[in-house]
């Protein structure tokens, strides 16, 4: 086999384990949450809980005017950080973009929580009102 062809395998390999991630990835969010434009976000931010799942040194340079901080890494590590977050009021997740919250939302939803809500584009799109520390 020549180089060309090996290559041309190896390169529609990767092709082919990226696409099969990003179609895991996309139903596992489908299962875990919904996702909300930032029209959809802005309209019920009060009646949510706000939590912003990047980071805490990320959450410090700016973050949504009414999100709390509750990183994903620390999350998954720590269980009892998620106490923090009430069963009873619809949760609106973010990140930078949506992978972390979308891995927040999985684990949230195995631990018996059900009104989830992922911001689509996350807070780099974000055109709302921030604050920074």
């Amino acid at each position: 086999m020549s180089f060309l062809a090996t290559l041309n395998i190896f390169l529609f390999s990767i092709i082919l384990i990226y696409g099969l991630y990003r179609l895991y990835f996309y139903f596992m969010r489908k299962r875990s949450a919904t996702l909300l434009t930032q029209e959809e976000f802005k309209e019920n931010l009060r009646n949510a809980q706000v939590i912003d799942v990047r980071e805490k040194e990320e959450f410090n340079r700016g973050h949504i005017m009414g999100a709390r901080s509750v990183p994903y890494t620390i999350s998954k590590a720590h269980k009892e950080y998620l106490t923090a977050i009430r069963k009873d009021k619809p949760i609106y997740l973010y990140d930078n973009r949506t992978n972390m919250s979308t891995f927040m939302a999985k684990l949230l939803k195995k631990e018996g929580y059900t009104d989830i809500y992922i911001l689509k584009g996350g807070y780099t799109d974000w055109a709302g009102k921030t604050k920074k520390k």
